[in-house]
């Protein structure tokens, strides 16, 4: 490896800089500048290093499993590059100057600084071990996420993950400035510079209580769309923008009398008569089952919607992305087959 360092970094403390000048003088201080920006090898640094720890060429040499004489060339070629003597020989034992001790300070930050690098990256290097971290909308948080994530840690156990909820436009923002990798929310409006890999496709429909008179009748009163109390999901989201074009066009307004990102909570008001929501089937299958609600369809039009995964375009995703995509593919199957 080797490492760029300016002439001044190359210079250290008790070092004469008129070594510059004097060069100045003799008309070679661009040879001698184009010189010392050379890059210094990172074999110096270990050797120096070493040299300064154990005081001994033999030992050096020894401990980097070179010859002694390679040492010996690689510490006078070190010399040479940072311009003057790091090294002073007392009897067998070897020392530093004043120079080689403030340089000394700067070797070991470099060296430990690579060394952590190269741990972090073998790190990521070996099988199953990773980080993951992924956006989603509270919604693909409680039903898409939980048999996603238990199937994917069987082969990647030690795949470190993590989740940062938010609708479509928190998880473009999350991808945007790079604290997510993947996100399962809806698919973006066009000209995102995100790619899309679609899940499934699902509907939107009226959820009532089942004494609710749309309910009884399995027949929705268009007239009293307008006049109903809804409990919608959050205003920001995406859902809610497609919900308000969608009933626009018909030049109706809904009257919300609740605004709430938790699905449980909108499906439990919903039970008790409060109001009516607007939700996937596959949001309330279970309540659909046991009776608790009811599902009607909006209208003639349908109101769907395509989930999918986002990151960011361009970008080469890694053998853990790519089997957490697959999952989420099967979960969705799974979600909407029975809804088709």
């Amino acid at each position: 490896m080797r490492i760029a360092m300016s002439l001044s970094d190359r210079i250290p403390p008790g070092c004469p800089r008129s070594v510059n000048n004097q060069l100045h003088d003799h008309g070679q201080t661009h040879e001698f500048n184009s010189f010392m920006s050379q890059p210094i090898d990172s074999r110096q640094l270990r050797a120096f290093a070493s040299l300064a720890r154990t005081g001994s060429f033999t030992l050096a040499a020894r401990e980097l499993s070179l010859t002694q004489s390679a040492v010996s060339h690689s510490m006078r070629a070190l010399e040479t590059e940072i311009g003057c003597r790091l090294l002073d020989k007392i009897g067998k034992r070897v020392v530093l100057t004043e120079a080689g001790e403030g340089f000394l300070v700067h070797v070991q930050r470099i060296l430990e600084e690579m060394a952590l690098a190269r741990a972090e990256i073998d790190q990521l290097g070996k099988w199953g071990q990773s980080r993951l971290r992924i956006g989603a909308s509270t919604t693909a948080c409680q039903y898409v996420l939980p048999s996603v994530l238990r199937e994917f840690q069987k082969s990647f156990a030690r795949c470190a993950i993590s989740i940062e909820p938010g609708d479509t436009p928190d998880a473009i923002d999350g991808l945007r400035e790079r604290r997510i990798d993947l996100a399962v929310n809806l698919e973006p409006r066009a000209g995102e510079p995100l790619e899309f890999r679609p899940l499934f496709t699902d509907e939107l429909v009226f959820m009532t209580a089942p004494e609710h008179p749309w309910a009884r009748t399995r027949r929705v009163d268009r007239a009293e769309i307008p006049r109903q109390n809804y409990i919608l999901y959050g205003k920001r989201s995406y859902t809610s923008e497609m919900i308000e074009r969608y009933f626009r066009a018909d030049d109706v307004v809904l009257h919300s009398t609740m605004d709430l990102g938790n699905m449980e909570a909108i499906k439990e008001l919903v039970k008790l008569g409060l109001g009516i929501s607007i939700l996937a089937r596959w949001c309330a299958r279970q309540e659909l089952e046991n009776g608790t609600l009811v599902a009607l369809a909006l209208g003639r039009r349908k109101l769907k919607r395509r989930w999918g995964v986002l990151y960011s375009r361009g970008r080469r995703l890694s053998l853990a992305e790519e089997r957490f995509i697959t999952l989420c593919e099967r979960a969705g199957e799974a979600l909407v087959g029975d809804d088709r």
